[in-house]
């Protein structure tokens, strides 16, 4: 049987008097539990309902992917079409360009942008003077909190072919905006650009959690910056690499709406055209309501269909899950 220390009012209480407390209150009725701790309830129910009204209530909606839908005649009295919109959508003759476009400018995308944050932070964390350490931070942030029909008109003007910046540079007058093999490499810089400083922000966070021992130690037993970074920064980022890599993937169909919609041109069309802005451009602008759902539909089908096999794969390879 365990012993209690008796030192004074504030005394100790064993780990299996702790474990019994522990049981005990686990056993109470839930209303008494919620009872006790009213106040943690009272604020976890506000982001419950949020998220109950904002994003399970329109669920409801969905079911008119599956019908043609009337405003008149409502959810339910609207006529059953079932697939009808599905095969008419992959029967478009853009359907395969706009699949192949979207998924081409989130993969590259990805591949690009998602490094970069690591690096910086990795790069970041090795300043030793912490005012110049802040400015960059802040220069590096700061493109994020622009927003994007700014930074858009910003590429027109770095872009333009009379007195452009980069035409500037190179020497030439190219409309690059009406190139359609320089929109993907236009979209992703951009991004890079807008994002990446911020993106690094959770990064930093990580490496703010390694113990200065460690990096002693290493200093002690002759390892370089490069071996420190190889040997301790990196295991420490992994996991939160590998839950981004999950989160990212799980948006992989989701190419920026805006950015693609204020950029694209006429001429740029051909690797410009992705399912956001023809969700946008049917549902929106021509009122094909059950037409567009069942576009968006399929298009988030398809992250979650990425989310869990990209889950799968990260849990076996690194013991990181998200879902």
């Amino acid at each position: 049987m365990s012993k209690q220390s008796n030192s004074g009012p504030g005394r100790r209480i064993s780990a299996s008097g702790s474990a019994a407390l522990a049981r005990r209150a686990v056993n109470r009725p839930l209303g008494q539990r919620i009872l006790d701790n009213w106040q943690l309830y009272a604020l976890l129910l506000i982001p419950v309902v949020l998220t109950v009204v904002y994003k399970y209530i329109p669920m409801y909606g969905i079911q008119i992917a599956f019908r043609d839908f009337d405003p008149n005649l409502g959810f339910l009295e609207s006529k059953w079409v079932g697939l009808d919109w599905f095969k008419r959508f992959f029967s478009a003759p853009t359907c395969f360009r706009m699949i192949k476009n979207t998924v081409l400018i989130s993969l590259f995308s990805l591949l690009w942008s998602f490094p970069i944050p690591i690096i910086l932070s990795l790069v970041i964390n090795q300043l030793r003077f912490a005012k110049f350490k802040r400015v960059v931070q802040t220069v590096l942030y700061a493109p994020h909190f622009i927003s994007t029909m700014i930074i858009c008109g910003m590429i027109r003007i770095f872009l333009s072919p009379t007195g452009g910046l980069l035409n500037l540079i190179l020497g030439t007058q190219i409309d690059f905006l009406t190139q359609s093999g320089a929109f993907r490499t236009i979209y992703i810089a951009s991004g890079i650009w807008q994002d990446a400083g911020w993106g690094c922000i959770i990064y930093l966070a990580t490496l703010a959690n390694v113990d200065p021992g460690l990096y002693e130690a290493a200093k002690v037993d002759g390892a370089s910056v490069f071996q420190r970074i190889w040997n301790i920064d990196l295991p420490e980022l992994l996991p939160m690499a590998v839950l981004n890599l999950i989160m990212a993937a799980g948006g992989l169909m989701n190419v920026g709406f805006e950015k693609v919609w204020l950029l694209q041109t006429d001429l740029n069309k051909a690797t410009s055209d992705v399912i956001a802005v023809y969700v946008y451009q049917q549902g929106i602008e021509q009122a094909k309501y059950s037409y567009s759902t069942a576009v968006g539909l399929f298009n988030t089908a398809v992250n979650i269909i990425l989310l869990l096999v990209v889950n799968k794969i990260a849990s076996k390879a690194s013991d990181v899950e998200f879902v």
